[in-house]
């Protein structure tokens, strides 16, 4: 069988899909509605039903048994009934041609008289059909009528509800991935924070919206720099030379973490780290010395194998000095942590005056540590305002605080050495 269409079809099924309402659990809200129909038309059958494409599915029914939930759609009723906007009524099913050779009609269950009035939406379309039936030819009353009126008005605007829901539960769902991106990009912000500024730099800048400048009576200072590196310019390709350097860098970054150091900024081929700030300890000459032999093994070990490749090869110059530093963050829209003072002045001059593939440390550094690591005399070089500063060679760790032959990994003696030296206790 062949069954008409509204004009506005595509658009009224979308309507109805938004409604999420097909195949939905039941409601009493609706099945009361379908109830009170068939009490008020005294009609033996009432329902409620929604037009999908190709089905009638019913959200309630009155009358009709229970497991008769859907029809297809050229067997329906309410098939002509949502094409309008009005109450269609067949008060003999059996003389309309509407509705005659319908099955329902000529065979079981006999039906005999329909009233259906569509479900229009304020937006004009008509979702579905509240109608009444019976097995006898019948006329409603005005009354019975314009109260059908009412109930379909009342299924309509149970359906305004349903849609507000769906849109509120929609804002909800919205509101929370919002909620949750917010989290997410705060998060990632904050990780960028701290991959810049050390942690409790980056929470005192995010309390206060500045960093109070810190004066720190000692740390540690260290700078690296690298032979050969103005050369390789001239020669290598920028993304080779940007990808050696991002090895060597990335390498020492893990190292100066691993050590407890925080790594302030690079300048070309130069890398500088300090310890004791912004926590500060005791430690931070032993540590800035261990992470520069870790460095130093580091370096070589990506010599030895660049040589074997027949590729350039680099090697790292440190200097390293201890004294007072006066930290802070400079800078607005690009923050950088950063320390200032004679003492950084002085390890610079350290790397400066050292030799490739040599750590060169300060007499400050060589007074702190001399104890554990084993250093070679250099003498002394003039500075500005002719001040002169001793400097010596931090060749390994003594052989009796290290665990390998090189000297670069302390051994338990070192630590319990370390715990004496820094806190007088030797247990």
């Amino acid at each position: 069988m062949l069954f008409t269409v509204p004009a506005n079809e595509t658009q009224r099924l979308a309507a109805v899909r938004e409604l999420n309402i097909l195949d939905s659990t039941p409601d009493i809200a609706y099945d009361e509605i379908g109830e009170l129909a068939a009490q008020i038309c005294h009609c033996p059958v009432a329902y409620i039903s929604f037009m999908d494409d190709d089905r009638l599915w019913l959200k309630s029914k009155y009358g009709l048994p229970p497991d008769l939930n859907q029809c297809p759609r050229e067997i329906a009723f309410c098939a002509t009934t949502i094409c309008g906007a009005v109450m269609v009524m067949a008060p003999d099913l059996r003389e309309d041609s509407r509705f005659n050779q319908i099955p329902f009609v000529t065979g079981e269950p006999h039906f005999q008289f329909y009233c259906g009035l569509p479900l229009v939406t304020e937006a004009g379309y008509a979702l579905g059909t509240l109608c009444v039936l019976d097995f006898e030819p019948r006329q409603l009353t005005f009354e019975q009528s314009e109260s059908l009126r009412r109930l379909t008005r009342q299924v309509v605007t149970q359906l305004e509800l349903r849609r507000k829901l769906i849109e509120f539960d929609q804002t909800i769902k919205e509101l929370d991935q919002a909620r949750t991106d917010a989290a997410t990009d705060r998060a990632r912000t904050e990780e960028l924070l701290n991959n810049i500024l050390p942690v409790s730099i980056a929470d005192e800048l995010k309390l206060n919206g500045k960093v109070q400048p810190k004066y720190t009576a000692a740390a540690t200072v260290m700078f690296t720099d690298f032979k050969g590196f103005t050369l390789l310019t001239e020669r290598a390709e920028p993304v080779a030379l940007i990808g050696l350097l991002d090895q060597y860098f990335t390498a020492f970054d893990d190292i100066v973490a691993r050590h407890g150091l925080e790594k302030l900024k690079t300048v070309g081929d130069a890398y500088m780290a300090v310890a004791g700030v912004p926590a500060a300890n005791r430690r931070h000459p032993i540590d800035t010395c261990l992470a520069a032999l870790e460095m130093q093994a580091t370096v070589a070990r990506m010599k030895a194998l660049r040589e074997k490749m027949r590729l350039p090869v680099l090697e790292v110059r440190v200097g390293i000095h201890s004294g007072p530093v006066i930290s802070g963050v400079v800078g607005k829209r690009k923050f950088t942590f950063d320390i200032w003072g004679d003492t950084v002045n002085t390890a610079a001059l350290m790397e400066a005056n050292g030799a490739a593939g040599r750590i060169n440390v300060s007499g400050s550094v060589a007074g702190h540590v001399r104890t554990l690591f084993d250093l070679e005399p250099r003498g002394s070089i003039v500075a500005k305002h002719e001040r002169a500063h001793e400097m010596f060679f931090l060749d390994r760790l003594k052989p009796e605080f290290s665990r390998d032959p090189e000297g670069r990994i302390p051994n338990d003696n070192f630590v319990r050495e370390c715990n004496r030296l820094l806190t007088g206790f030797s247990g």
